[in-house]
């Protein structure tokens, strides 16, 4: 493996640990799941915009209508799709949320064979049907224990709406890597802004105590995880993508029980590891063709 190789793994590895610690970080914020979403897109659009002035990546969206509309569509879904994810972080915390919303791709792949003429392999079916058993355990458990329907709700809602937002993503094929990362940011920023002002008015008051925290998640999270991960995709085989990007939803969980005290009951803990093992299965070994960016 040459060194340039070495580097681009280690920044896709940090991109995705970085990622890992999304609600950790945002557990520490006392603020409204819509106000953190709403820092986090402004500071995370607003730092990826500066990189992509620095670097004078040209804009290809301008050029492509259809595709430009179909970000649009993918950005507002991003957008409500936090709004939820960062809601179900307070309510069922972040092991269970990430879980939940580590559906979506999965939701995908079912429906590719429908949605862009992909085969449906024996390794999807049994994927989903284990993903589907294991989102069974870990929120039957969880409904049991709390019975917080409304933050199983917000999970379960973040990942359909993940799922969306691949899909209309996944269209837009001529505008990739960096660029579709911070159209898709500045996009959901503005979607989850008209939101804020509709329901809440303009007034926006951070607490002095979570400041470092609201620049940590949007800057450091956001920004610069949004740079090293779609900087590397390019370089980095496909396969390679698929398997170590697991690493993000293991690592939440895994930072979740060690810094936030989070336990997963045995059931639970059973059911994440169907929901992970499904999802490994379904897209490493479900015939799937990634295409991990398209070069500018």
């Amino acid at each position: 493996m040459m060194p340039s190789d070495r580097f681009a793994y280690f920044k896709f590895l940090l991109a995705l640990f970085i990622f890992g610690t999304n609600g950790i970080v945002a557990s520490f914020i006392a603020m409204s799941s819509s106000d953190i979403v709403f820092l986090r897109l402004m500071l995370g659009s607003a730092f990826l915009l500066a990189i992509f002035v620095i670097l004078r990546k040209p804009f290809v969206c301008f050029g492509q209508p259809r595709d430009a509309a179909y970000i649009c569509v993918s950005g507002i879904v991003m957008g409500a799709s936090w709004l939820f994810l960062f809601e179900a972080y307070q309510q069922i915390g972040v092991g269970a949320s990430t879980l939940a919303y580590y559906i979506g791709p999965v939701i995908v792949l079912v429906l590719s064979p429908f949605l862009f003429g992909e085969r449906l392999s024996v390794p999807r079916v049994a994927g989903f049907m284990a993903v589907v058993a294991g989102m069974y355990l870990v929120n039957a458990a969880l409904l049991d224990n709390s019975g917080n329907s409304w933050g199983v709700f917000c999970g379960l809602m973040s990942a359909v709406l993940l799922a969306v937002m691949l899909i209309t993503n996944k269209k837009a094929a001529s505008i990739r890597g960096f660029e579709n990362a911070f159209l898709q940011i500045f996009i959901g920023f503005l979607t989850i802004a008209v939101i804020r002002v509709a329901l809440d008015g303009l007034t926006l008051s951070i607490p002095p105590e979570d400041l470092i925290c609201v620049l940590v998640l949007g800057i450091f999270n956001t920004g610069i995880g949004c740079y090293l991960y779609f900087s590397t995709l390019c370089s980095l085989p496909a396969q390679s993508v698929a398997v170590l990007g697991y690493i993000e939803p293991l690592s939440a969980v895994v930072f979740s029980a060690l810094i936030l005290s989070e336990v997963l009951l045995p059931i639970q803990i059973l059911g994440a590891a169907l929901i992970l093992g499904g999802a490994f299965v379904a897209e490493v070994f479900g015939g799937k063709e990634i295409a991990a960016c398209k070069k500018e």
